[in-house]
């Protein structure tokens, strides 16, 4: 590819790269979330502190290997370059289920949102389950419509969205009332485990704090402006989490709040009245509809980069007139659409259905975190000079510690059937990782047997 193209192709610069990761975490998870954490009462600011903790190492972890090297795919590429091509495959394979079994939970709260407006979808199974799935084919349409249009489709979501979050987290903590915190452990649980299941459900929040390394070919100055948008857009987003979260726990009972649909709707009505109600649910909506925008534009690019390095099906690297893996990204859909169908046949309630899939989705994008983290130490030991020397490292190799230990834990806070759930589906994978090493491997043969140079074999992962 030519400069003058590869320029071209770059249309993300750091207002919309810090508008994918802010709106990509900002999305269903703190609207829907305070409903999920009503069981645990006051002890679960302790396990949102422990989260922003852990999402602040991790964002430092991709910071400074986009800094070292921009790739597209992001955490694939990244365990790739320290892990070899079955730990890549293994984590693009994790991470793109993530993406679209969250893609799930994002239209899930998205209706759950809409029923303000049409109460109707709060009672109607069957149509809210449709209201979800054509909520994911409109935003499947768009993305396929060119990276840019994604683009400007986030910014505009993601400066709507923070208006009514901001008006609750700043302005909700004067009509705090302390007794909404009391007991300070309400769930029976100890106090470590009730910390490790909060910091399970509310990582989910912080899920997307990645989202700019992913389309590395498409930012500008990637080197500058991946790093900047990440610790950024992390840092934004944790204020306005915690500060929320505070003011919906402690404006709401315990009771209330546990079987709240629109927790944050249901809170500026308590304070503000009925316009108040509708205002919040309206930004709530327009969130949850941006995160699904931004999750979308990841789902193609993932199993893109992958398929680029003959680590997922070619057709997944396929790219249309405009520059889109629209094959990868409807592939996405169709899968959103099987499991949303699946969910909303079941008797489960919303809040019940949310909760799982939100689990699901964030122990599976916690695989990706782990290598990453450890990836940060095997990239540097490969060429310490051009990363920087060891005394330089010695501060992030600590961040990079602290976030593996806390992407573990993360995972332990998940629950077995969730870890069961999501490890059944990451070995599902490794039948597809044969088949791809058994087509590369017949290309090899065909290369030799034609004489042409076959360069190297499967079994070698490329060099950084």
């Amino acid at each position: 590819m030519s400069t003058q193209s590869t320029v071209n192709s770059r249309q993300l610069g750091l207002w919309m790269s810090t508008a994918l990761v802010v709106g990509n975490m900002i999305g269903s998870g703190v609207f829907l979330l305070p409903a999920s954490l009503a069981p645990y009462g006051g002890i679960s600011l302790v396990g949102w502190l422990f989260t922003v903790l852990g999402a602040v190492c991790l964002a430092l972890v991709f910071a400074k290997l986009s800094a070292w090297h921009p790739r597209a795919g992001g955490p694939y590429a990244y365990t790739r370059l320290g892990f070899g091509d079955f730990a890549a495959f293994w984590v693009a394979w994790g991470y793109w289920i993530a993406i679209w079994v969250g893609n799930a939970a994002i239209a899930i709260a998205c209706v759950s949102y809409l029923g303000v407006f049409l109460p109707i979808l709060k009672t109607n199974t069957l149509l809210s389950g449709g209201m979800a799935i054509a909520l994911v084919w409109l935003f499947t349409w768009i993305n396929c419509l060119g990276v840019k249009q994604a683009g400007i489709t986030q910014l505009v979501t993601t400066l709507l969205k923070i208006v009514p979050l901001v008006a609750i987290a700043f302005l909700g903590i004067f009509w705090l009332q302390p007794s909404h915190f009391v007991p300070f452990n309400p769930s029976g649980q100890s106090a470590f485990s009730a910390v490790s299941a909060v910091a399970a459900l509310t990582l989910w929040s912080f899920i997307g704090l990645e989202s700019a390394t992913v389309p590395a070919n498409n930012v500008i100055e990637p080197t500058k402006t991946i790093p900047k948008a990440t610790v950024l857009g992390t840092l934004v987003t944790a204020m306005i989490y915690v500060l929320g979260t505070i003011a919906v726990i402690g404006i709401l009972p315990r009771a209330t709040l546990a079987e709240s649909g629109a927790p944050f709707a249901d809170a500026a009505q308590s304070i503000w009245g009925n316009w108040a109600y509708y205002a919040v649910a309206l930004g709530a909506t327009i969130s949850c509809a941006g995160a699904l925008n931004g999750w979308t534009l990841l789902q193609g690019q993932i199993p893109m980069a992958a398929a680029q390095d003959d680590l997922f099906p070619k057709e997944f690297g396929q790219l249309s007139s405009r520059g889109v893996p629209t094959f990868s990204v409807v592939i996405s859909s169709i899968l959103i659409t099987i499991l949303l169908a699946f969910n909303y046949s079941g008797s489960k309630g919303l809040v019940e259905i949310f909760n799982f899939t939100i689990l699901l989705a964030t122990m599976t994008t916690l695989i990706p975190y782990v290598f990453c983290s450890i990836a940060e130490f095997i990239i540097f030991l490969q060429d310490p000079a051009h990363h920087g020397g060891q005394r330089r490292f010695r501060s992030s190799g600590v961040v990079a510690a602290i976030a593996f230990i806390y992407s573990v834990w993360a995972i332990y806070g998940s629950g077995a059937e969730t870890v069961l759930y999501g490890f059944i589906l990451l070995l599902l994978g490794i039948p597809v990782y044969v088949w791809l090493i058994k087509e590369r491997q017949e290309k090899h043969n065909q290369q030799y047997l034609l004489g042409s140079d076959p360069g190297q074999s499967y079994e070698t992962p490329s060099s950084p």
